[in-house]
């Protein structure tokens, strides 16, 4: 039996690799095109429908059962609020536990079976996490369906997102900066405190703000936790009911089916999100340009 070159096999595999390489990058592009038409496609609709509905009017206005004269300065109100308890709470444990469990922790099999918890809570379904807030927050501590009750439950869905970015660019600090600062005399929490987080805060708020912008577009949590849509009076505590812009999204598609003027205040508001959504990834992008190191 006669055997073909080495070289014959090598030539063979490498044109099937190009032509595997050239399938995939169609296939890539081919996905690529056709998720930014879907997308341009709803960004042009939900732009159609907010056509003369977007105004200083509707921005500065509270609810109202007339269409025309209805605002969304509540939930505006309500979505600032909310956020006031998710970004401190969420970023005061989300980093302490990521400092904890790459600086002190030691290396083991629980600290492995922690990082594999936490890495699997960040892809658990958000209505688990609403039914979660539902009974801790809502009826054990009986906050109801306040601000901080919404907050509160927030900040448990976009934690373990918090922690595993924070890991990440903790982890992402060379070693021998910490080695430098051990062989200076200094002990480990000024090492952390001076060495390390300086180095990490660009990963550290860049995951936090893409966190934040999960939270503040998240409707099923609060949907479970009962927070109303027709909230005529505007919060002036974290005790209050309130309701935020992704609820008064919700509802007001729901109602779209009564009173077809409801559909057009759903995607004015839908603007409205949109932009902040894309404030706070500008804000994000720009603290990792101008904050990143390189090594």
């Amino acid at each position: 039996m006669i055997s073909r070159p080495k070289f014959m096999i090598d030539s063979q595999r490498i044109s099937n690799r190009i032509r595997l390489n050239n399938a995939l990058n169609y296939l890539f592009s081919l996905s690529t095109v056709f998720s930014i038409l879907v997308l341009g496609v709803l960004l042009y609709q939900v732009g159609l429908d907010s056509m003369g509905w977007l105004d200083g009017q509707f921005l500065t206005s509270n609810l109202s059962i007339f269409p025309e004269k209805a605002g969304i300065y509540g939930a505006i109100i309500g979505t600032i609020l909310m956020m006031l308890i998710v970004i401190p709470v969420t970023i005061i444990l989300g980093v302490s536990t990521a400092i904890y469990l790459e600086e002190y922790a030691q290396k083991g099999r629980l600290q492995y079976l922690i990082n594999v918890n936490i890495s699997n809570l960040a892809s658990v379904p958000s209505v688990i996490f609403g039914l979660l807030g539902l009974t801790v927050f809502g009826r054990l501590m009986n906050l109801g369906s306040s601000i901080l009750a919404g907050g509160l439950t927030m900040s448990l869905l976009v934690l373990p997102i918090v922690v595993v970015a924070a890991q990440e660019a903790i982890r992402a600090v060379p070693d021998f900066l910490r080695e430098a600062s051990y062989a200076m005399g200094a002990d480990k929490w000024t090492t952390v405190r001076k060495v390390i987080l300086p180095v990490a805060i660009p990963g550290i708020l860049t995951g936090t703000i893409l966190a934040m912008s999960r939270a503040i577009g998240e409707t099923a949590p609060l949907v479970v936790l009962g927070i109303p849509t027709l909230i005529m009076r505007i919060p002036t505590s974290v005790m209050d009911d309130f309701t935020v812009l992704p609820i008064q999204i919700y509802y007001w598609t729901l109602d779209a089916v009564l009173k077809p003027e409801y559909a057009n205040l759903a995607a004015a508001t839908i603007v409205v999100l949109l932009v902040i959504l894309f404030l706070m990834n500008s804000v994000a992008v720009i603290i990792r340009n101008k904050f990143q190191q390189r090594f």
